[in-house]
């Protein structure tokens, strides 16, 4: 009698996968039996402490397979081929993350804003992860159904920027809104074919992205902005995203997690 071939591991692809929340969210799905394809413009491969390769080895202290990919998401042109070494790899993709994003590289009034800056933000922040998702959910449509449970979604990390005026970084509270319809429009699009489509928001997160603001907002903190009274952690999105993926809101394709500390709460 033939064996049974066994099904594949499950498999995500997470773009800006070489630090912050990027990296937790690796570590998260890698913890769910995931596979991860990552992806990060930034590609050292003597670089052990920090990057793609540190991530790499941390994956397979877990015992899970990484494969680090070299890309710009606001690049079209690289989209077929980062997906294409995904597949490749793993056999199909479960899980697109689109977590790639950027802040501007100098605040300026709203009136001030340069449209550099704002292209430059909305390339990549909003543009680069619609037809990157365009790209993998054609692929995930074509896919045979797992037999595990886990079904194909894709995870869009947003900010509470999507939905709070910051006026002196204008084009990301711009950029971020944009990816929010983008998640919308995604989740009303593709939940006739079994993908599900996921918004996560995070708050206040300690990331190398945030590291020049951080006396701001210690202070900010420490006067009760965030109710929970600290800092975010890239673990804390990382765990929100696992348990999207895992199939914990199976029947709530289109919503929203704002991981903030209770940010959202409207208070007097």
């Amino acid at each position: 009698m033939a064996k049974k071939k066994r099904e594949l591991t499950p498999a995500a692809v997470v773009t800006g996968a070489g630090q912050g929340i990027g990296r937790g969210i690796v570590l998260a799905l890698t913890s769910e039996g995931f596979d991860v394809a990552g992806i990060d413009i930034l590609f050292e491969p003597r670089n052990r402490k920090k990057g793609l390769i540190e991530v790499k080895e941390k994956v397979e202290e877990l015992g899970r397979r990484f494969l680090p990919i070299a890309g710009d998401v606001a690049r079209l042109e690289d989209h077929d081929r980062m997906l294409d070494e995904a597949v490749e790899e793993f056999g199909r993709i479960d899980v697109l993350v689109n977590n790639a994003g950027v802040a501007p590289a100098k605040r300026a009034d709203i009136l001030e804003t340069a449209p550099e800056s704002y292209d430059r933000l909305l390339s990549i922040n909003a543009r680069g992860p619609f037809f990157l998702t365009q790209n993998a959910a054609k692929r995930m449509a074509g896919q045979k159904p797992r037999r595990d449970g886990i079904r194909p979604s894709i995870v869009f990390i947003t900010s509470i920027s999507a939905a709070v005026s910051s006026t002196s970084r204008v084009e990301y509270c711009v950029s971020k809104a944009a990816l929010s319809m983008t998640a919308t429009v995604f989740a009303d699009a593709l939940a006739a074919r079994g993908i599900g489509v996921y918004e996560v928001r995070p708050g206040i997160i300690a990331t190398d992205m945030t590291a020049a603001v951080k006396d701001k907002y210690d202070r900010l903190i420490a006067g009760g902005l965030v109710p929970q009274g600290r800092w975010g952690l890239p673990e804390d999105i990382g765990r929100a995203v696992a348990a999207l993926v895992r199939g914990d809101f199976a029947f709530s394709t289109g919503a929203v997690i704002e991981v903030s500390g209770g940010m959202n709460i409207r208070r007097l």
